[in-house]
């Protein structure tokens, strides 16, 4: 199968040329993203391979039909930016990857959830300017706080066993509740509103749908316990960035880390240091000394690349061979 694998870096290119050994698929990697502007260079193909931030509207289905294109390969979990109606419509598949590791995405929450309550990013900018006092640098423990995941599926359920071990109360929602699973981990189910009220850490790990859009937004941010973190590794959409700003600027939430943004496109995944940034929104949201955003890199983790690539090929194998995949959309 002659696979267009879109929106192309060195480590998923390697990653899946690794994992085509045993496939034996054609690929050609292209660093464009997937949207109608690209859409004639999956001319030739008999699938294409796009990642989170490539756009897949009913209009880029009807040319891919038109250009012969069978095959969707999501190489991600979540699926906001594909008209799956509209694939359907035009005869295509859509597969995913929806589990390839949670722990990567999870253990990456922790990293920006410490570095934020014990201030290392701060501590660390000081040291190397040879400043090494600790004035300033207080921070608090998690043993005894109340620790909530919007969202309680793999990434969620990884984040709350990671919390448990710092000793923290666990609570969740989620749409659909697993009673054994909560007994397992040893958290709560709760409403939106009972967590967001009685969290200390809110961490999101939700999909971005009609519902959960600015699931954080002025209303329910001002539910918050004052000084609440917020942490989001899922979709930058479930926060509105406008009223996060405010709730900082007032001190109701005490520091964020962001490994997502909702207007990332075009800026996340690049190099753009030689330049002006042009989201005055994101440059006020980096002005703050208790906000740490990383360039949506939580699955990137030598396991994770592998498990993506893998998962993402067997998808293209079981469909070129007939075979049914629980992977398809």
């Amino acid at each position: 199968m002659r696979i267009a694998v879109f929106d192309t870096h060195p480590y998923d290119e390697q990653a899946l040329k690794a994992a085509n050994i045993s496939h034996s698929h054609v690929l050609e990697f292209f660093e464009e993203r997937l949207h109608d502007k690209t859409v004639e260079l999956a001319k030739g193909f008999d699938a294409v391979c796009p990642f989170v931030n490539c756009r897949l509207n009913a209009l880029v289905f009807q040319r891919l039909s038109q250009l012969g294109v069978r095959l969707v390969l999501l190489r991600a979990a979540g699926f906001n930016g594909i008209d799956i109606a509209a694939a359907g419509h035009n005869g295509i598949c859509v597969t995913r990857v929806p589990a390839y590791s949670p722990e990567a995405v999870a253990e990456h929450a922790f990293a920006l959830l410490l570095s934020l309550i014990r201030k290392i990013h701060r501590a660390y900018n000081r040291v190397r300017d040879q400043n090494f006092s600790l004035d300033g640098l207080e921070g608090f423990t998690l043993n005894g706080k109340t620790f909530g995941a919007l969202g309680a599926g793999r990434i969620g359920q990884s984040t709350l066993k990671i919390a448990k071990g710092f000793g923290c109360s666990l609570l969740a929602y989620d749409t659909h509740e697993s009673p054994q699973i909560a007994a397992e981990i040893g958290f709560e189910y709760v409403s939106i509103e009972r967590l967001i009220r009685e969290a200390n850490v809110i961490s999101l790990h939700l999909p971005l749908t009609q519902n959960s859009h600015h699931i954080l937004n002025a209303d329910t941010l001002a539910l918050t316990r004052r000084g609440v973190v917020i942490i989001n590794t899922s979709r930058g959409g479930l926060i509105d960035t406008v009223a996060l700003i405010e709730s900082l600027k007032s001190g109701q939430v005490g520091s964020v880390g962001l490994d997502v943004y909702e207007l990332e496109e075009g800026i996340f995944f690049n190099d753009l240091s030689d330049r002006p940034l042009q989201d005055d929104t994101l440059a006020r949201l980096m002005s703050f000394p208790n906000v740490l955003i990383t360039s949506h890199q939580g699955f990137l983790t030598c396991e994770a690349l592998q498990a993506i690539a893998s998962t993402t090929l067997d998808n293209a194998t079981a469909f070129e061979h007939g075979r049914p995949t629980a992977n398809a959309l």
